[in-house]
């Protein structure tokens, strides 16, 4: 990556997620991940590829370091077939050709002139009738012949495109927003375990390439020596139904129960965990915990229950509010709540978890 030339001024968090909310509401969330960030994730999964077709499906080759990395690790990964889409409102400039109208696909089948370089003469490049979207009948009859989906796909179609790839049983490794947790959707396969968080991204946020016309409204943002955009953008993970040794480790539990640090909620049967961190080591109950426990979240040791953040999903709600108890009801009963004397505090979001029998 070149030096930028440009750069942003230090994010506040209220900054940092500005230009994210910015593309979901207007469906502007055409993020290109770095190199780097798709190295971290993939090392982890490499036995998982030999002999498999790999579909990236959200994918414009000229700027898609998905297409670099597989294309240029096809022979050591030991793919089948590699195959990407593209949108057709971009251009298709790719190898001398020239064609903003239309939407393409590529079919890459390794090497065949002995320099291990993917170039114009072993890249299939074929035109499709459509637009390229991933939901188009040509796009899913492309996710029919893949046996892997890795990609970046568009956050605000999140829960859209998670439901293609689970009724069609493919694998896949993608990447979202944390908060996606919470969806229903996609909270119900978590909770099945058949879907989890990828290893590589615990915190922080991670940059992004964006397309020219992208507006730069944030303060985390650069452009470099040749014009390409990049914005910073918090919160992201990999989702995932890969697995990988790291997902089976057991976290390290020292903090010791006691009712003062931990108290009970006043609307479910459970003890609110403020940090993964501090959760007991003694204590066989259920607990509420952030949602990014799933960063370190092992289904050997830990059990999900459900979430407060919707409906009785657990068995563990004991009590619904009503404007006799607080003059705002409803914001109470999304969440799990601590009585403090005579007042109701509500939590974020929490996972509700009990630990397996050792």
């Amino acid at each position: 990556m070149t030096k930028p030339i440009t750069n942003g001024t230090r994010m506040t968090k209220k900054a940092k997620n500005r230009d994210l909310r910015t593309a979901q509401k207007s469906k502007k969330d055409e993020f290109y991940t770095q190199l780097s960030v798709i190295e971290k994730e993939l090392k982890h999964y490499k036995g998982h590829f030999k002999g498999k077709v790999v579909y990236c499906n959200c994918d414009d080759p000229r700027v898609s370091n998905f297409f670099h990395y597989f294309s240029y690790n096809f022979e050591k990964l030991g793919l089948k077939k590699l195959i990407t889409t593209c949108y057709k409102n971009q251009e298709m400039d790719l190898f001398s050709r020239n064609d903003s109208e239309r939407a393409i696909y590529l079919e890459y089948n390794g090497d065949k002139n002995g320099n291990f370089v993917p170039d114009a003469e072993e890249i299939g490049i074929q035109y499709l009738e459509g637009d390229g979207d991933f939901r188009s009948e040509e796009s899913i009859e492309l996710l029919r012949q893949a046996d892997i989906v890795v990609t970046n796909p568009p956050f605000s179609l999140f829960r859209e495109y998670v439901a293609q790839l689970v009724e069609h049983e493919k694998s896949f490794l993608i990447i979202g927003n944390v908060n996606a947790i919470t969806y229903k959707e996609i909270f119900k396969l978590i909770k099945e375990d058949k879907v989890w968080l990828g290893p590589s991204i615990r915190s922080g946020d991670r940059e992004f390439g964006v397309p020219d016309d992208y507006p730069l409204t944030a303060a985390g943002y650069r452009v470099d020596e040749r014009g390409r955009k990049y914005i910073r953008v918090k919160g992201v993970r990999w989702f995932t139904n890969l697995d990988f040794k790291e997902r089976h480790e057991d976290l390290i539990l020292y903090k010791t129960y006691n009712p003062e640090e931990y108290p009970n909620y006043d609307n479910y049967d459970a003890i609110e965990v403020g940090k993964t961190k501090d959760i007991p080591a003694d204590y066989k109950g259920a607990m509420g915990v952030p949602i990014t426990f799933m960063d370190k979240y092992n289904p050997d040791q830990f059990e999900i229950l459900g979430i407060t953040d919707r409906d009785n999903n657990s068995g563990l709600k004991t009590k619904e509010y009503t404007e006799e108890d607080v003059s705002r009801p409803g914001d109470l009963n999304r969440r799990a709540a601590i009585k403090i004397g005579n007042t109701y505090k509500s939590t974020y979001a929490r996972l509700l978890i009990r630990r397996r029998s050792s």
